[in-house]
């Protein structure tokens, strides 16, 4: 029998959290995420069912809905990331597909993606260090795709003076933490 214990992107036993000056970085591990994919023909079909689990029309291109249970993203033509606690949504990827049947592929994501949570003061010269976007530009609800430190990631906008939300490949979580925390460092 093994005696297995679960770790967090970042190898640990629980969440890393870090401040500088008055921004903080929070490894977020209560993340359950699914993509789903509308099958071609049946994007319509897709999009009704989403909204339907959802409560809202699904995102367009550069936006993201910001609510619960289920949060989304847009991460292409007629694809989405959604996302909920796992502690009530651990098995997303089962509930998506029941929502949006044969309209669309739906694959868990949850233990592909780590997440980092920017929160406080400070946040639009440590985005400016890490990434192309123009956090001055964004607004709640903004989502982009973009390269941080050579890494694919999601960077969600949840209220551009003081929080953001970034998704990055977790086999990478180090390598993105480290990228944050010397922006953080070099920018307060």
């Amino acid at each position: 029998m093994h005696d297995l214990t679960p770790i967090t992107p970042l190898g640990q036993s629980a969440p890393q959290i870090d401040t500088v000056a008055e921004l903080t970085c929070s490894e977020h591990c209560e993340l359950a995420l699914a993509s789903v994919t509308a099958r071609l023909g049946k994007e319509k079909k897709c999009a009704a069912a989403l909204k339907k689990l959802l409560g809202a029309a699904v995102p367009d291109a550069g936006k993201a809905l910001l609510s619960a249970p289920y949060s989304a993203v847009w991460a292409g033509p007629d694809q989405w990331m959604l996302g909920a606690d796992i502690a009530t949504h651990e098995d997303i990827s089962a509930l998506v597909k029941d929502a949006v049947g044969d309209t669309a592929s739906v694959t868990e994501q949850t233990d592909a993606w780590c997440c980092f949570d920017l929160s406080g003061q400070g946040i639009e010269p440590v985005m400016e260090l890490l990434c192309n976007i123009d956090m001055r530009r964004m607004a709640s609800g903004d989502a982009t795709r973009t390269t941080i430190h050579h890494l694919g990631c999601f960077v969600v906008c949840g209220d551009p003076d003081g929080f953001v939300r970034i998704l990055g490949p977790r086999a990478s979580a180090g390598s993105l933490h480290h990228a944050i925390l010397t922006a953080m460092r070099s920018a307060l």
